[in-house]
């Protein structure tokens, strides 16, 4: 049986607060993924229907 390392999730990441420079980076990063989820869920099926 394998045994899992149990984490301390107080402390991930840093330590401080993330500067304005890091939460723009995220922000964008964030932005940049939900227009390609939006952009690529609009994309219209080519497949031919079958006809009975």
């Amino acid at each position: 049986m394998k045994k899992t390392k149990e984490l301390d999730v107080d402390f991930i990441g840093g330590q401080g607060p993330l500067t304005k420079e890091e939460e723009k980076t995220i922000s964008d990063f964030i932005k940049s993924r939900r227009a390609k989820r939006h952009s690529s869920s609009k994309k219209v099926s080519t497949r031919k229907k079958a006809v009975a």
